[in-house]
C-alpha cells in the first residue's frame, strides 16, 4: 500500500511538474525544439524571452523555475525518442489491452 501511495504521488508531481515537456511535445510546431524542449522552454522564459509560443508552439509556464526540474526528469526520460524523432526514425507502436 505504502508503495502504491508513493508511485502515486511520483506520477502527480511529474505531471504536474513536468507541464513543459508534456506542452511541447503536444504543440508538435514545425521546427520548434524537440530534444530537452520543456527543459529549454522553461530556460527560455527564466531569461526573459519575448515570444515563447513563436519558438516552441506553446506559452511558457508560469513558474519555470519549479517547472525546470521536472521537466528537465521528463525530458531526459523521453531522450531516447526524441532523438529519434530528430533523426527521423519513424516507428509504429501498437498495442493496448
Amino acid at each position: 500500500m505504502k508503495r502504491r501511495l508513493v508511485l502515486v504521488a511520483l506520477a502527480v508531481a511529474v505531471q504536474l511538474v513536468g507541464c513543459a515537456t508534456v506542452s511541447t511535445l503536444n504543440a508538435a510546431k514545425p521546427g520548434a525544439p524537440i530534444v530537452y524542449s520543456g527543459t529549454r522552454l522553461d530556460l527560455y522564459a527564466m531569461k526573459g524571452g519575448c515570444c515563447p509560443e513563436d519558438r516552441f508552439g506553446v506559452a511558457a509556464p508560469r513558474y519555470p523555475a519549479l517547472d525546470l526540474p521536472g521537466s528537465a526528469l521528463l525530458d531526459t526520460v523521453l531522450l531516447p525518442l526524441s532523438v529519434l524523432t530528430v533523426l527521423g526514425v519513424e516507428f509504429q507502436a501498437t498495442g493496448g489491452l
